[in-house]
């Protein structure tokens, strides 16, 4: 918890008020959802009875070595490795090596922790589940998990993390106390981001919207800040190489970033994601048409693509906007049709 130390505050406050027998943390991704759960859940079953995780007691040993017994985590298995909580030893290297790491929090990880809850606590105090992110729950998942969220079984408490809360049934929902994050102050992120030996600390905090672990996710993946700079530039001129050793996922999503601000310069408001000048001229219709293109491939990033050709496509339906502006001024359609 000292790692993050814009939720020492809220978590102390949550610590102190909550509660109910469930609780949705809800907020912006890149800002800690995940530590700020799993603390709150630490601090649920420290047994040195200080109001928070004192980091050792039995429990708090047993949650830093991931093998609490009366502490049960759903999160996708394709999430449980970039958490840094490998997957259980129920299937060998070669299994999992020929399957594809699911995306949701299926429906039968959701009835296991269910039926878990169910058995008497080991240490004799309190349960926990965490399901992160809430909104990785498929929906007969959420169905199943409906009832335990209303009558939890003896002292089972659970606690959800959601970036979109709005994505999660009504129901679901309803059943939580909530618990809001926000981004922290610049100043206290960008403190901590360099001290985590972040370059272009501003720049790239900047570009993740505030968000300082997203930020260290672009630096950790190699969009610098100064490639961040040049990613304008790449996209008009249409070279992809530079930006070819970015995994997939953090390139789509850097592209939708530069597509967003170019779409705000193209109406005369302020970039968001960029701390530089932009180049203008882009065709406000093309930028749309671009978006559309990047929504369509963000929506499939775990494809088995192409890496290198889909990226190059990318940037060319990018280009196109400047090539299109170039060419003459188009309509758009909604003032065609009036």
């Amino acid at each position: 918890m000292n790692a993050l130390p814009w939720l020492a505050e809220p978590l102390a406050r949550a610590i102190a008020q909550q509660r109910a027998h469930a609780t949705l943390v809800h907020g912006p991704a890149g800002v800690g959802q995940f530590h700020f759960a799993l603390s709150l859940a630490s601090a649920w079953l420290c047994e040195a009875g200080e109001g928070r995780p004192c980091g050792r007691c039995a429990s708090c040993r047993l949650m830093a070595a991931q093998v609490h017994p009366d502490f049960s985590l759903l999160v996708p298995e394709a999430l449980r490795e970039p958490l840094g909580w490998p997957l259980p030893d129920t299937e060998s290297a070669a299994e999992r090596k020929d399957k594809k790491p699911s995306r949701e929090i299926r429906v039968e990880a959701v009835r296991a922790a269910i039926d878990w809850g169910q058995r008497t606590s080991t240490r004799g105090g309190a349960k926990v589940a965490l399901l992160h992110p809430a909104d990785a729950i498929n929906p007969v998942a959420a169905n199943a998990l409906l009832k335990t969220l209303e009558e939890p079984p003896g002292a089972l408490r659970l606690i959800l993390s959601a970036a979109d809360p709005a994505s999660l049934l009504p129901t679901v929902r309803s059943r939580c106390q909530h618990i809001t994050l926000s981004t922290p102050p610049d100043d206290v992120a960008l403190a901590w981001l360099q001290a985590q030996g972040v370059q272009g600390a501003d720049t790239l905090l900047m570009a993740a919207g505030g968000q300082p672990l997203l930020a260290q996710a672009f630096a950790a993946d190699g969009l610098s800040a100064d490639l961040w700079h040049e990613l304008p530039r790449l996209v008009r001129q249409g070279q992809a190489g530079p930006l070819l050793a970015l995994p997939l996922p953090r390139l789509i999503d850097a592209l939708q970033r530069l597509c967003h601000d170019l779409s705000l310069h193209a109406q005369g408001a302020p970039a968001r994601f960029f701390d530089q000048p932009l180049p203008a001229g882009a065709d406000p219709v093309a930028l749309a048409d671009w978006a559309s293109e990047l929504r369509r491939a963000a929506r499939h990033d775990g494809h088995p693509w192409n890496a290198g050709l889909l990226a190059e496509a990318l940037l060319l339906a990018g280009r196109k906007a400047w090539q299109i502006a170039a060419s003459g001024p188009r309509r758009s359609p909604t003032l065609a049709a009036r």
